[in-house]
């Protein structure tokens, strides 16, 4: 499954992923405390669906948006 996310690096609720309706942008928000230095922020959302979603952390890749806050990211097995 493919998802357009937001992330929301430095925040203080995370790790938390919750949907957004309203954001024709992005379907789910994910939120991490980690900073967007060194991809960081990268792994903790890797860490965060794979949680959410039940799966592995090596089945979470993001495909597109390395250094954006919007990212295409692909789930397999959820």
């Amino acid at each position: 499954m493919e998802l357009t996310v937001r992330v929301k690096p430095g925040s203080r609720r995370g790790p938390l992923v919750e949907p957004t309706p309203g954001d024709p942008a992005a379907s789910f928000t994910v939120h991490v405390r980690e900073r967007a230095v060194d991809g960081a922020a990268n792994a903790g959302v890797v860490a965060a669906l794979a949680d959410h979603f039940g799966v592995r952390k090596s089945d979470v890749e993001i495909l597109r948006g390395h250094s954006a806050r919007i990212k295409r990211v692909r789930v397999d097995g959820a």
